[in-house]
Formats: C-alpha cells, structure tokens, sequence
C-alpha cells in the first residue's frame, strides 16, 4: 500500500476493540495501524503517530483517525505534523482549530451518541477545513465504533454493530482515497 491509516483509540478503551474496522480497512489495500496509548488514554500519547510514519516510509500518504477522546488527540497531532494529510473522528471532535489547514476531514457520528453529543460533535465544524462532510449513522451509538461492550452514560443503539461498522469503514476509507491522486 501507499496510504495508511493511523488509529488513537478511544479514553480507556482497549485498542483491539477496533481491530475489525482497521482489518476492513485494510483488506480495500490500505495499511492500517492501531496505537496503544499509555494508561489507554491518548492524552498521554498524542505523538504516537510520529512512531508509526518513521517504521513505515514507504507510505506515501497519511491519515488519522480517532474515536473519542482519541480523534481529539489525533487532530492535535495534525495540527502540528506535516506527514498527515487526513483526519476521521469516530464520536469525536476537534479540541484544536484546523479550519485553514490543507487537509481532508470526515466527521462520523451516531444519531443515538449518548457520550459525545450531537452540539458538541456539529458544534466542531467551524474548526474544520469548510468541505468536511458530517456523516450521520443513523441510530449508531458511542459504543459501537469499536467492539467493547456498552460504554456507561451511552444509549442504545437502533442498528446493528456491524451495520455501524460497515458505514464507519466506508466513510473513513472514501477520507483515505481522496488523499492520492
């Protein structure tokens, strides 16, 4: 491959819990890799993705993704790297403003997101370049961007977690071939 994805996984989560979406993802020829997070909370490790770019040079094109508090830190990491092009949050948003940057974005949320809400995930657009689409899963949950069990304080969700899966994967990897020519 000559585009990769670099995943921060959701505040104490455990980053297996996304290795079905990155599997997806890969298998339509992307490499993909996840970034364990010390205390498995991406705060602490905001520059993880420097580690991954140096161990894979032969990538050519770079985004990253991630949920929660992880596509939080991601976005942090990309406001100051010039080796990442792209940027997908899964139930998350921007704790930076990247609204000039030459980047390419996507925004993935659930409609049934009990954690990160809906004014607050909307309420990130004006800190994101103007083209960045807002993909709404219709009765997605917080949970159900990875594969951890039911987060406390979120509501359930109207679809399945594959179903949540699929469209998550489908709007990440549209992100991720807009970054090659």
């Amino acid at each position: 491959p000559t585009t990769g994805l670099i995943f921060y996984p959701g505040g104490k989560v455990d980053p297996r819990a996304y290795a079905p979406q990155m599997h997806a993802i890969a298998d339509q020829g992307y490499l993909t890799v996840i970034t364990p997070m010390p205390l498995y909370l991406a705060i602490f490790g905001i520059s993880k993705a420097d580690e991954v770019v140096k161990a894979y040079p032969d990538i050519q094109h770079w985004g990253i993704a991630g949920h929660s508090l992880g596509g939080s830190m991601a976005a942090q990491y990309l406001a100051s790297s010039t080796k990442v092009q792209g940027l997908a949050f899964w139930a998350s948003y921007p704790a930076v403003d990247l609204s000039k940057a030459s980047i390419k974005a996507v925004s993935i949320y659930g409609t049934s997101d009990g954690v990160a809400k809906l004014d607050s995930v909307l309420g990130g657009k004006k800190f994101l370049p103007a083209d960045t689409p807002f993909v709404a899963i219709e009765g997605g949950d917080h949970s159900g961007f990875g594969w951890y069990g039911m987060q406390p304080g979120d509501n359930p969700a109207t679809i399945s977690r594959e179903d949540q899966n699929a469209q998550t994967v489908q709007a990440t990897v549209d992100m991720l071939a807009s970054l090659s020519p």
